[in-house]
């Protein structure tokens, strides 16, 4: 995970140094943007298309499928799990953050994990803890523990386990992941997290609040939904089109994600991280235009490929619902910081459903411990709005399409993005 945060750093750096220092430089930055954009779609439809997407959809696969379809195909979703597939996403993740494109790490982050587990079980047979455990479960734990060792989480890495990765493995997962992960948070670094708070007490939530709680569950709710409803579509068009003119697809792309980061001052570019920082420590995120542009770039980010998921960015679009509430009188910045925890946690949950991880995931984030019970009541409110107003999330339609692919025909797990 260490080398996907110090490419995630880079990222952060390049978005600072260009686009938000008190000199900014937004020619170079649109040159940065189209060019590693431009490469990126070149490759990731072309000879490095094995490396596209997350990389979690496998997993998916594994776990969700029939026996007797698992059975048939296990050999080839593992071989979509080895490390050399890790090593063809290794330049493409370089590219993405190069060029700023709205993903976060945790999805290749989950893959990675996954790969180093089974490539260890596959080289060392004898080593009993392993041998004994089925390459599918072995899959999972490696999985979530990947998550919680990026994030430094080992409560993530379980919540993600159960609730995603494992629906079907149950509690076999949990101690391994938790030993796991707590291992890696030990040599685990902050780079590329700059949405990472030292651990915020912002107090009681004001009784007044409560009105802008259930408006902002509702907004984030039709937003998570919006957000997924918009991404299907756009990942079957962005496929036809690259199907049928790949060097035209990947100048379109690139010019549109560039014209959004000019727009936006570059604040659309990454996961949004800068603005969810800001947002959950109840300072200015600026105009509400923000919103669209970011949804926008995220829609098309993650529908071209990059490898990448929709967790940082539905958390950030969440907390940018705050905008038009900055200063309104009574609202001071804790109340915002407060707010911004609740709208990112209903946008997240209604777009990924699994409404333990989104809230374990924003409260990992800022750190409060009395605003989680509250997190959670707006998570298992949103989520079950979400799945309601959505349709079928974004990881549930990839593993549909690779379970309804044909066996004999090349299966890529990331033929659309993994979303997670």
């Amino acid at each position: 995970m260490g080398p996907y945060q110090a490419i995630s750093e880079l990222g952060f750096r390049l978005q600072r140094e260009l686009w938000l220092a008190a000199q900014p430089q937004p020619v170079l930055g649109c040159v940065v943007v189209f060019a590693a954009t431009s490469l990126l779609v070149l490759l990731a439809w072309g000879p490095l298309a094995t490396g596209r997407g997350g990389g979690t959809t496998a997993l998916l696969a594994l776990d969700r499928a029939p026996q007797a379809v698992r059975s048939a195909r296990e050999a080839l979703w593992l071989q979509q799990l080895s490390l050399a597939t890790q090593l063809r996403r290794l330049p493409l993740m370089l590219l993405t953050h190069l060029g700023g494109l709205a993903v976060g790490v945790e999805s290749p982050s989950v893959a990675l994990g996954a790969s180093v587990l089974l490539a260890i079980r596959r080289r060392w047979p004898g080593f009993q803890l392993l041998a004994a455990l089925s390459p599918q479960l072995v899959a999972v734990i490696g999985g979530a523990a990947g998550l919680g060792a990026a994030f430094r989480s080992p409560l993530l890495a379980v919540a993600y386990g159960l609730e995603e990765l494992g629906q079907r493995s149950g509690l076999p997962l949990v101690l391994p992941a938790l030993l796991l992960a707590g291992t890696g948070t030990l040599v685990a670094t902050t780079m590329g997290q700059p949405a990472r708070l030292p651990g915020l007490e912002l107090g009681a939530l004001a009784p007044e609040l409560w009105g802008w709680v259930v408006l902002l569950t509702l907004a984030g709710a039709a937003g998570g939904s919006l957000f997924v409803r918009l991404l299907l579509p756009a990942a079957t068009w962005v496929k036809r089109l690259l199907a049928k003119r790949l060097l035209v697809g990947a100048l379109l792309l690139a010019a549109s994600l560039t014209l959004l980061a000019f727009v936006s001052g570059g604040l659309s570019l990454n996961d949004g991280s800068l603005s969810l920082a800001a947002a959950l420590s109840g300072e200015s995120v600026g105009s509400p235009l923000l919103w669209l542009w970011r949804l926008l770039a995220s829609v098309l980010s993650i529908a071209l490929g990059a490898p990448g998921g929709l967790m940082h960015d539905s958390m950030s679009l969440g907390a940018l619902l705050i905008s038009p509430l900055q200063g309104l009188p009574g609202l001071t910045s804790n109340d915002l910081a407060q707010l911004a925890a609740v709208a990112a946690t209903a946008l997240f949950a209604a777009a990924h459903g699994a409404p333990l991880f989104c809230a374990a995931f924003v409260f990992t984030l800022q750190g409060d411990p009395a605003l989680l019970p509250l997190l959670l009541l707006v998570a298992a409110i949103a989520a079950a709005l979400g799945e309601r107003w959505r349709g079928e999330d974004w990881n549930e339609h990839q593993a549909k399409a690779l379970l309804a692919a044909k066996a004999s025909a090349p299966q890529n797990p990331s033929a659309t993005p993994s979303s997670r």
